[in-house]
């Protein structure tokens, strides 16, 4: 009976909850420079229309963070859902359709702007969860948390991993959902169940800087630069080789029981490029070299270059790997690799300088949940389709929950197209949105009854 109570609920309510995504959407946030305050105010005022305690944590300047809870007994089971309130800049917005925080509504099938897959549809949705299930008064014996965090974007330290670390600490925590946009059009919906780790590094090349007529004089240092990307692939060499949680077959398994059979699927793998590629991502350490900056004048030998290396790590593989893995390839180069960057002029050396780093993670004990199989059902039963197991090439929070031991049964699903999180015209189905609704709402219920 209370699952259709929850279900009519939500059907004669879709225009409140579709005005509540879009008024967060049209809430700035852009990260940098964060403003997510504005957005915890508006989801604590819509949460306090029905008594749902709510608590923000400032910080900064216009940031906060957000905890809201069903009720105030936590010594039964405890479900958080999780999501970020701040979103990536527009881009250049004369390239939008319409303005990026206008939260425009197309036929009223889709809404665009930025954060509407990634990831205010999420957080919405898991807002009016706690809201639905606190207006009807169902009764619960366990507790239901929001945690709403800033700082996602720039790599959580002042959101997730803040909030963990001093205000959830002592919650013992059965599961945790992560509302990432988790669709991967025109593929069913996803349950990620691990991340690749993240770890990006400038190098900097410190050579002589002299007169172009005389280059033999001085040392270049986009010489010095193009000879470490050069031998960039001999890392795959140095660094620790692992197995990945998933191997391409598994991965092409769980995508195949989607289809009517192996054969049908074989075909579209062999069509699709984009899928072979996100299974390729998901089972090997891959790097990327996107900035590169040298030279200050056309006839001066440059004394410095700089660049930028996006690595992605295997559950496995560690921070410290690829470090030293990459101080070993720049030291066989012949160059030193020095931990201050300050130096007398004539001398020559590499420094690194790291400017994200989070481990990969992986829930490994999840062939054994029942929970995660609940989470399945509930999904399968409301989108029509099953969906299916899959991990994250990109990072998300999720890696805080596991890496730190408090709870490693953490998965991310949430509405949107993964595709369209951090593009121009960025959107949202309507009907994703309000499924998503229908199934965080009856996931909870049944797991928290």
């Amino acid at each position: 009976m209370s699952k259709e109570l929850i279900l009519n609920e939500i059907e004669k309510n879709q225009d409140e909850y579709v005005e509540f995504l879009r008024d967060l959407i049209k809430t700035n946030s852009y990260n940098p420079p964060g403003n997510e305050k504005n957005v915890a105010i508006k989801i604590e005022q819509y949460l306090k229309e029905n008594d749902i305690n709510c608590e923000i944590f400032s910080f900064g300047n216009n940031r906060a963070n957000l905890i809201a809870y069903l009720n105030n007994n936590f010594d039964g089971k405890n479900l958080i859902y999780n999501g970020h309130m701040d979103v990536v800049p527009p881009g250049n917005e004369s390239e939008w359709k319409n303005p990026p925080l206008s939260a425009f509504m197309k036929k009223k099938k889709v809404i665009i702007g930025r954060g509407a897959a990634d990831m205010k549809g999420g957080l919405a949705a898991m807002a009016i969860s706690l809201k639905i299930l606190k207006r009807l008064d169902i009764n619960l014996s366990g507790n239901l948390i929001l945690n709403a965090v800033s700082d996602e974007e720039t790599y959580g330290t002042y959101g997730t991993k803040w909030c963990l670390e001093n205000k959830l600490k002592d919650i013992k925590c059965d599961f945790i959902v992560i509302g990432e946009p988790s669709g991967l059009s025109p593929l069913p919906k996803a349950i990620l169940l691990g991340e690749k780790g993240h770890l990006i590094v400038k190098i900097i090349t410190n050579g002589i800087s002299c007169h172009a007529a005389t280059p033999f004089l001085g040392k270049n240092a986009i010489y010095m630069m193009s000879d470490i990307i050069q031998n960039l692939d001999k890392l795959e060499n140095i660094i620790l080789n692992v197995e990945p949680p998933f191997s391409i077959e598994e991965l092409k398994n769980f995508i195949s029981d989607v289809f009517p059979n192996r054969e049908i699927f074989e075909k579209i793998y062999k069509e699709q490029s984009v899928l072979q590629n996100v299974i390729k991502a998901n089972t090997t350490f891959t790097k990327s070299l996107n900035i590169i900056l040298g030279g200050i004048k056309e006839n001066v030998v440059p004394d410095k270059c700089e660049a930028v290396i996006d690595f992605r790590l295997l559950p496995g593989q560690s921070i410290n790997d690829v470090l030293n893995a990459l101080k070993t390839l720049i030291n066989d180069l012949g160059y030193e690799v020095r931990d201050d960057p300050i130096a007398k002029p004539e001398k020559v050396f590499v420094y690194l300088e790291v400017f994200h780093q989070s481990e990969p993670s992986v829930w490994k004990d999840w062939k054994n949940s029942e929970n995660l199989r609940l989470l399945f059902s509930v999904i399968e039963d409301i989108y029509k389709k099953k969906p299916f197991y899959f991990l994250m090439p990109a990072c998300s929070d999720a890696h805080f929950y596991r890496n730190s031991g408090f709870c490693s049964a953490t998965v991310a699903f949430g509405p949107g197209s993964a595709a369209t999180a951090h593009a121009i015209n960025e959107f949202i189905e309507i009907d994703d949105y309000i499924n998503a609704i229908k199934t965080y709402t009856l996931f909870a219920y049944n797991l928290l009854k």
